[in-house]
């Protein structure tokens, strides 16, 4: 096998370990924030079970909008990845368990257990965004190389909710050792791979000045905004609407989010490839503008079984746009800065998970879950919509940046 195949498999390998300790979580949220002690009585962020689990979320992603330039940028200007993921990773790995000591202590307020979830989250970021990093420094196709990291993306969720809930099941908080020791098998696989970064340093100023001057970066930078507040939205409020509406538990829960993210994970790879040949356009605005009435049929769907076919079509399409969407990062970002470039990806996506805790969680609250499905499927849709002169402007070649990409 070449080294750079063997590579792209060991950092995918991470990529799914990263996510599916995050997802283990999702399934039973509700009872997770309750047994660390989210009480209405104490905490004005726990008023009720889905304040609490929304904020729990937040406070993860809103640690990953702040560091996670700060990691990419850390990484452009000292020419290296893979000490800073171990780093991060072994962090995180800390951070996990001792969230899990917590219910043991027994007098920890819930804004406490906020502090140690912003501190997690702002270590596993950094593992997470520079995973990704290297594999955008490999050999073989944007397409190809992010297509691995979309399927390790993927599998991770697909894998993470159903045994997060039954893992949930068996305790609470055994899906928060099982993600500390994930992570420390992250550690020990990245600490042997070879660090592939280019070998040119740019000043800070420097780096985040040819950032500056690449506008169409918020080109992925938009999808990736609202792709992943859809997956927020998933997490947070449809995990609540499956159990309210169709009285699932956390093993049924995670089962049913799991026809989500099994092909959405298994056809990121093949799809992404496929972006190699024939451009980014039709993958991305095409497959945005489709996901977004998948999204809608979600949420008219009449029972589990239909919900669940929707939730496969959704996932097929969610792995059209996904790999396409990170490998046009790599193919308008200038080799040097690529941690800082995905870095910025990986914020708008992480802002994209913020939104959909919060604009889901509270058109839900207010306003009940019909509307919310709307709102996020409607957004999906505009986007799409939105930027399909931009995309025809700019007629992006296969793998290549289009000749005014940077103009």
């Amino acid at each position: 096998m070449h080294s750079s195949d063997r590579d792209r498999l060991v950092l995918a390998a991470v990529v799914f370990s990263v996510l599916f300790s995050q997802l283990l979580l999702y399934p039973g949220i509700a009872t997770l924030v309750d047994v660390l002690g989210a009480d209405a009585a104490s905490s004005p962020v726990a008023s009720t079970t889905l304040d609490a689990s929304m904020w729990f979320l937040v406070s993860e992603f809103a640690a990953y909008v702040v560091f996670v330039g700060i990691w990419g940028a850390i990484s452009d200007i000292t020419g290296r990845r893979t000490p800073f993921i171990v780093l991060s990773a072994v962090a995180g790995a800390a951070s996990y368990a001792a969230l899990a000591v917590v219910p043991s202590l027994g007098s920890i307020p819930f804004e406490g257990v906020l502090l140690l979830r912003v501190l997690q989250g702002a270590m596993t970021i950094g593992a997470l965004s520079l995973t990704m990093t290297m594999l955008m420094d490999l050999e073989g196709g944007h397409g190809r190389n992010m297509g691995a990291a979309g399927i390790a993306i993927g599998l991770g969720a697909a894998t993470g909710a159903p045994i997060g809930g039954q893992l949930t099941e068996l305790d609470p908080v055994a899906p928060l050792l099982a993600a500390a020791t994930l992570l420390v098998c992250v550690g020990l696989l990245v600490s042997r791979l070879e660090d592939r970064t280019p070998a040119s340093r740019r000043t800070a100023r420097a780096l985040i000045e040819g950032v500056r001057q690449r506008p169409t970066l918020s080109l992925p930078y938009a999808f990736g905004f609202v792709d992943r507040m859809t997956a927020g939205f998933f997490a947070l409020v449809g995990t609540l609407y499956f159990q309210e509406t169709f009285n699932l538990g956390p093993g049924a829960t995670g089962l049913l989010l799991a026809c989500f993210f099994a092909p959405f994970a298994l056809l990121q790879y093949p799809l992404g490839s496929l972006s190699d040949r024939i451009g980014r356009t039709i993958p991305v605005v095409v497959g945005s503008a489709c996901y977004g009435f998948g999204i809608l049929g979600v949420g008219i769907a009449p029972s589990v079984g239909t919900a669940a076919m929707a939730m496969v079509v959704v996932g097929i399409l969610g792995a059209l746009v996904s790999p396409a969407t990170m490998a046009l990062v790599t193919d308008l970002a200038d080799e040097r800065e690529r941690g800082t470039a995905m870095a910025g990806f990986n914020v708008a996506g992480s802002l994209g998970f913020l939104g959909g805790f919060l604009i889901g969680g509270s058109v839900a609250g207010s306003y009940g879950y019909d509307l919310a499905f709307l709102v996020v499927g409607g957004l999906e849709i505009i986007i799409a919509l939105i930027t399909i002169p931009i995309f025809l402007r700019l007629s992006l070649e296969t793998g290549t940046k289009s000749p005014q990409a940077d103009q």
